[in-house]
This record gives structure tokens, C-alpha cells and sequence, in this order.
């Protein structure tokens, strides 16, 4: 099954193509400029350049989130359209899992964390058993200090919420935190091809209708609307 993968939670997004064969394209970039700008132009990049044509996909995997607002909303908007356009199945998948998707044979607890502003981080926890991920804690919306006090063991962190809460992870835990090397900190479309790929192939796909962004907490724009502020 040839599966598309979409991933924009992160100012690193990207899209892959993957099938039982392995993975045939991905495009990647972590610099500033918006999905609305890059991702059709990426999505069309990748199925060019593995000389397919892009009715030859046969499910569309996508990132869920948490992650940015922004970001998601146009993952999710145009995995939405792709797949009733192309009468294709539609799954989503959780950022923070595709993440630790990626550290495969990891013999350490993996915990993802993306920065989610206002001195919080998203995070979870999760172990790979075998050729299965183990989620250990829900994802959550947390201050460092409260993600800190639940680490007792090393801990493989990853993510763009190591740019700022790095030092204070290691300041704080020591030997106990570990960082991967520089190219494996981030998300990865194919990861996220993967996992969509997997559900697929177990006959499973989401309601387009009811797939919507796992923010984990409310959107300044919600905020806004009803009248609170954020803390």
C-alpha cells in the first residue's frame, strides 16, 4: 500500500511517500516560512520525483498534533481534501508517537517534548517493546518543572522544545536526560507515513468529518472568544 504521509506541527515539516518496499521520498524543511506556502508545493515534490502520479496513493496518513495551531489546522485541512478528492482512507496520528517512532531499538524511555509558549512544553512519555510503542503517560500540556518531577530513570529527549528548555533539562536531571544527535530531533513525515501505513494495512482509517487537531489546550483565538486569559 502506497501511503503519503503529512507532518506540520512543527516549523519542521515535511512529506513522505512509504510502502511495504520501504520509504521512497520525503521532503523535509525546518525554516521559517508558513505550511500554506510550502506543503502543496512539497506534496507535489515528492510524488514527482518517485515518478508516480499522485492518484497511485492509497491512503493518506497525517500528523494530529499537538503542536502549532496554525500549523495543524493546515496539515489537517489539506490531508482532508486530498483524500475525499482522491476517495482515499484517512488516518491520523499523533505527533508526540511518530516522534518516538523514530528512536526505533531506543532501550531508554523517549520523551518527546515540542514547545507549546507561555512556559509549558507538550509532552509524553513512551518505551519500544519489541515492534511495538508503548505509550507510559499521556500527552499533556505541562510546565517543565511538573514534566521533571516524573522523570525517575534516563530519558531520551527529543523535539524543538530542547532549543529552549535544553540546559534546564540537563541542569535539572543530569546523566538522567540524553539528547540524540542533532539530525534525529525532530518530527519526520515518514514516520508519521508509517504509522498511518500500519493502521491501514489493519483495515483501520478515521471519519474526515470527525479527524480534528489535538491541541491539548485552548487556542489564543478561543481564549479570546471566551472572554479568559491565558496563564
Amino acid at each position: 500500500m502506497l501511503v503519503l504521509g503529512i507532518e506540520t506541527s512543527t516549523m519542521q515539516g515535511g512529506v513522505a511517500l512509504l510502502s511495504e518496499q520501504g520509504l521512497l521520498s520525503e521532503y523535509l524543511l525546518n525554516v521559517k516560512a508558513t505550511h500554506t506556502e510550502r506543503l502543496l508545493p512539497s506534496i507535489d515534490r515528492v510524488v514527482r520525483d518517485a515518478g508516480i502520479a499522485l492518484s497511485q496513493v492509497e491512503g493518506i496518513a497525517v500528523a494530529t498534533g499537538p503542536g502549532s495551531f496554525t500549523g495543524l489546522r493546515i496539515g489537517l485541512s489539506t490531508a482532508k481534501g486530498l483524500a475525499i478528492a482522491a476517495g482515499r482512507p484517512l488516518v491520523g496520528v499523533s505527533t508526540l508517537q511518530a516522534m518516538a517512532w523514530t528512536l526505533s531499538f531506543c532501550v531508554y524511555q523517549i520523551c518527546p517534548i515540542l514547545d507549546a509558549r507561555k512556559g509549558e512544553i507538550y509532552c509524553a512519555l513512551f518505551r519500544h517493546e519489541g515492534d511495538r510503542l508503548i505509550r507510559l503517560m499521556d500527552e499533556a500540556a505541562l510546565s517543565p518543572d511538573l514534566l521533571v518531577a516524573r522523570i525517575r530513570e534516563r530519558t531520551v529527549f527529543l523535539g524543538d522544545g530542547l532549543a529552549v528548555y535544553g540546559d534546564l533539562l540537563k541542569g535539572r536531571l543530569g546523566e538522567m536526560a540524553l539528547f540524540p544527535p542533532l539530525s534525529q530531533r525532530g518530527g519526520r513525515a515518514a514516520a508519521v507515513a508509517e504509522l498511518g501505513h500500519r493502521r491501514l494495512l489493519q483495515g483501520q482509517h478515521d471519519e474526515i468529518s470527525g479527524l480534528a487537531p489535538r491541541y491539548l489546550r485552548a487556542s489564543e483565538a478561543e481564549l479570546k472568544r471566551l472572554g479568559t486569559h491565558a496563564h
